[in-house]
């Protein structure tokens, strides 16, 4: 196995490309950096269509290497465990077939399988992680970069088996190997480096390996992108918080919100922030909490149970530390049903136990009121804290069906959590003939919500679960039941309750699938399940609404019309503010998507009739909707599933055409119009904004559909910027051909001045949009005409090609200016 994997890259991808597969040859160049650089959308929209090319292309030893970059981003950037597992044990298995075992990404199966292990429970599956990486690393020569990565992810395995020794010095080892063959480590190599002398408490040696990984790395010409800043941030900030150096440590912590955005970092945030709290330098408050719990809540969900537990007690130990007792005793319960899923318990059983001793320790707070009057009470202290949504409302409250107990706290809501908690608990030892179902439900509900929203939904689902057991006809404990599992993506957990409730209550059953499978992005299933509600219950109104936008998303616009005409049909008169019944009420958002699914029908008659219940007015009375209302942003995305802005002219309600002469990596071009969801996706700048901002500002709308294609054909022109009245007149003169032009350089861009090659000139590049009723030779013709007294001349290779006409002079300029 001595092919470089990168030389196979290259050449592989020019293949595809001279086979004209462009779009699989972008996803083998790019699907990498997003992979190891956390862009998991772009890797999210690459990846199923590259896979598919590359089955339907039978190119095996691409599709191991597709699949590997994402599941290096599933397990390294998403921390996923148990639910990478199949994936993980599948290309293991494809990845040693003989059409594959020649392929240099075969063996990074391995690493791939070890890596899921690590997560799931890294200290229990060290046996079988040191076998498979020992007999993986004597397949591979030093020399390649594989070798980097098993031996960074031997002496991983070394350190959770607790010989952080040994890991240090089998990086040694494997460097003097790398070096020898003559390569050089990565910058990965120098954090493991530096990992290793953390664990052995050498914090100093650790920054050091740190400095001494990244000045190599630079001097060899790499360049640290964020993803590299990130790491070596929150790494040096977990030494030097370590040292006591606690304001070097704050200034290397990257913000709470890329550890937000990044599951790679979050470990060694928490533990920096744990001794920065410890000292002071860190508040420890219930958003810390709150974030914290998140992680682990995430955590759990993935089934990477040890790094779950082990964050677990690095927010229970913070928990307990403000006093936090109801929080530090929900990470307990969340840590002892991880424990039980490790081979290995042992190292974290003891620091659980004592993190449960702490938490019971907390002292429970005083009801200033009987538990039956608590919700009352905090509903009427003067930071107003709301209780319970009333049973019925709750069902159908919002469209996303968020029907936890609401409770909104201005001061601080672990205090209340502690209160709800010590209640429930007088509520629940008291004589069950006093006690009231209903005002125990309702606190139970409080309860439940608030453990949610601090991001504790597992524990509040098994409050829940038990209180139903109880009170098995409330339907609000339904209601709050499912939001809390939706928000958990507890898919068994809806399963079970769905089955449960089918014989009492079948249209809570198909209410409860169809809210999953929107959430679960089964668009299908969630118009499947609302339509079997609707013909138990036809006068239900959030059904519509959610099928609706199921509708949307699959591109049924028939569909989503008609649910959204049903509505009217079905909804109440109109109420008042404040009525509990509103929801029940044809509200804007209504009418503002009935004429978004009408735009895309082409139902102009529909689109007036809900455009004049809105107060819009039209320039003409009947007909299709074409006018000019004002300069917007369409967002869309590219073919790799990043997004871009583009600007264009709102034609309607819902439509706009689009401005920019575009390349194919956006799957839209020069005034073709579209349909855009009427929500904006940012809002207008406040009241005390500057003229400036205002000015700037345009209403910025999510691309649903292309409604009606322009057929334009872009070409790129490239040379010497003519100067501004030059350019101006060549615009106008393209675009009264009915052409479309677009600069895409600044004054950045510079280019060769061919008469002294020392000197630059400013340069312009930019794509020509040909008209479908102009042919390739026309617009060859027509721009040379245009352009024929310039100083400089301009460049269109592909144009010239496709007209059919001598491109050697293109090439030239290519040349002469360094194009």
């Amino acid at each position: 196995m001595t092919t470089d994997i990168w030389d196979w890259v290259h050449d592989t991808h020019s293949s595809l490309v001279e086979a004209g597969q462009h779009r699989l040859a972008t996803a083998l160049v790019e699907i990498a950096g997003h992979a190891v650089d956390g862009r998991n959308e772009q890797l999210d929209a690459m990846f199923p269509e590259a896979l598919s090319a590359a089955r339907a292309l039978d190119l095996p030893w691409v599709e191991v290497f597709l699949r590997h970059w994402r599941l290096q981003n599933l397990l390294n950037k998403r921390h996923q465990g148990e639910r990478a597992m199949t994936e993980a044990v599948s290309l293991l298995e494809f990845a040693h077939r003989e059409e594959t075992a020649g392929c240099p990404q075969a063996v990074c199966a391995v690493q791939d399988f070890t890596i899921c292990h690590a997560n799931i429970d890294g200290p229990g599956y060290v046996p079988e992680r040191l076998a498979v990486l020992e007999e993986a690393l004597e397949r591979v020569e030093p020399a390649r970069a594989c070798f980097d990565c098993l031996s960074r992810e031997y002496a991983d395995t070394l350190e959770d088996d607790g010989r952080a020794e040994a890991a240090l010095a089998h990086l040694d080892r494997a460097q003097l190997r790398i070096e020898a063959a003559g390569e050089s480590v990565s910058l990965s190599f120098g954090q493991a480096r530096a990992s290793a002398l953390y664990r052995l408490g050498r914090y100093e040696d650790a920054l050091a390996a740190l400095t001494a990984a990244e000045q190599a790395y630079l001097a060899a010409r790499h360049t640290l992108d964020e993803d590299d800043h990130r790491k070596l941030g929150v790494i040096r900030a977990r030494a030097l918080a370590a040292l006591g150096r606690h304001d070097e440590a704050l200034a290397q912590l990257p913000p709470i919100a890329e550890a937000d955005g990044f599951a790679d970092i979050r470990h060694r945030w928490a533990a920096a922030v744990e001794r920065l709290v410890e000292a002071g330098c860190y508040p420890n408050d219930a958003r810390l909490g709150a974030r914290l719990a998140s992680w682990v809540s995430y955590l759990d969900t993935a089934g990477s149970h040890r790094p779950c537990l082990d964050l677990a007690l690095t927010a229970g130990r913070l928990a307990v530390r403000r006093g936090a007792r109801e929080v530090a005793l929900a990470l307990v319960a969340t840590g002892e049903r991880k424990l039980a899923l490790l081979r290995r318990p042992e190292p974290v059983a003891g620091p659980l136990a004592e993190l449960r001793a702490a938490a019971g320790a907390l002292p429970v707070p005083v009801l200033p009121v009987p538990a039956g009057e608590l919700l009352d009470w905090l509903a009427e202290r003067p930071d107003g804290v709301a209780g319970a949504v009333e049973a019925e409302q709750a069902v159908e409250a919002v469209e996303s069906a968020e029907v936890v107990a609401q409770v909104e706290v201005v001061d601080d809501p672990e205090a209340d959590l502690d209160l709800l908690a010590a209640g429930w608990q007088q509520l629940a030892a008291g004589p069950a003939a006093v006690v009231d179902p209903a005002v125990a439900s309702e606190l139970l509900l409080a309860l439940a919500g608030m453990l949610a929203s601090l991001g504790h939904e597992q524990v509040a689902a098994e409050r829940l679960w038990a209180r139903l057991a109880e009170d098995p006809g409330r339907s609000s404990l339904v209601s709050a039941l499912t939001a809390v599992l939706i928000e958990a993506r507890d898919e068994a957990g809806l399963r079970r309750l769905a089955e449960q409730v089918t014989q009492a209550s079948p249209v809570d059953a198909h209410w409860i699938r169809a809210r999953w499978a929107l959430a679960d992005s089964c668009w299908a299933e969630a118009v499947e399940q609302c339509e079997a509600l609707l013909a138990l219950e036809p006068q239900r109104i959030n059904p519509r609404r959610l099928a609706a936008a199921a509708a949307v998303e699959l591109g049924d616009y028939v569909t989503a019309q008609r649910f959204y005409e049903d509505l009217l049909a079905h909804a109440l008169p109109a109420a008042d503010d404040g009525d509990e019944e509103q929801y029940r009420t044809v509200q804007p958002p209504d009418l503002w998507h009935l004429i978004t699914a009408a735009t895309a029908n082409r139902d102009w008659p529909a689109v007036r009739s809900a455009g004049a219940r809105l107060g819009l007015d039209f320039e003409q009375p009947e007909g299709p909707v074409d006018e000019e209302w004002q300069l917007v942003t369409i967002r869309a995305r590219r073919t790799n599933g990043a997004t871009t802005d583009l600007p264009a002219v709102r034609t309607g309600p819902a439509t706009a055409r689009i401005l920019p002469v575009l390349g194919e990596d956006v799957p839209l071009n020069h005034r073709d119009v579209v349909v855009f969801s009427p929500e904006l996706l940012a809002p207008a700048p406040p009241a005390g904004a500057s003229e400036e901002e205002r000015a700037r500002w345009r209403p910025t709308f999510e691309l649903l559909t292309l409604l009606d294609p322009a057929g334009y054909t872009t070409y790129f022109l490239d040379g010497a910027w003519p100067g501004q009245d030059a350019w101006v007149e060549l615009r106008t003169a393209l675009h009264e051909a009915g052409y479309g032009i677009w600069a895409y350089s600044g004054e950045q861009y510079r280019i060769i001045d061919p008469a002294d090659e020392q000197a630059d000139l400013p340069g312009i590049y930019a794509a020509l949009g040909v008209p479908p009723t102009a042919t390739a030779e026309q617009a060859d013709a027509l721009l040379a005409d245009l352009i024929a007294d310039w100083a400089h001349p301009l460049c269109w290779l592909d144009l010239a090609r496709a007209a059919g006409t001598d491109p050697g002079q293109h090439e030239r300029i290519i040349e002469r200016y360094g194009l």
